[in-house]
């Protein structure tokens, strides 16, 4: 029996590897906000938000694991990214848990990928203006 897994179990891919990742076939797993996505994101990205924001704060999606299932499968090579890593990470143990076998965390998440300079479909300016963790 597989044993349920955790943070540690988590593989974490800086950009540098993320990007040659995403050249060589993996897919992106965007688990941000939708308002946070439409502020600039990878191209190709999937989004799936891991977490929404309503009255109380944020909140889990209870759907994340069924609306990821419509779009990838178990044997599908992701890398799942957030903001700064924090949703990502979780949304990785939860993929884990439902049995996708390769599953990877960007380290720092989108704004990682913007400090490296990496286009993606919105200028990189617009977001580091944009992002509440941007000076």
């Amino acid at each position: 029996m597989d044993s349920i897994k955790s943070n540690e179990d988590v593989s974490n891919v800086d950009v540098i590897s993320a990007k040659d990742l995403l050249s060589s076939g993996h897919t992106y797993l965007d688990v941000r906000t939708t308002e946070e996505y439409n502020r600039g994101h990878i191209d190709k990205a999937i989004n799936i938000p891991y977490m929404f924001l309503n009255e109380q704060g944020r909140v889990k999606n209870p759907d994340f694991l069924e609306q990821v299932s419509a779009v990838c499968q178990k044997e599908d090579h992701l890398i799942v990214g957030c903001n700064s890593g924090g949703r990502g990470l979780r949304a990785c143990v939860d993929l884990l848990n439902a049995g996708y076998k390769d599953v990877r965390n960007l380290e720092g998440g989108y704004s990682a990928w913007v400090d490296n300079e990496f286009k993606g479909d919105e200028s990189a300016q617009q977001f580091k203006t944009a992002c509440k963790f941007r000076p």
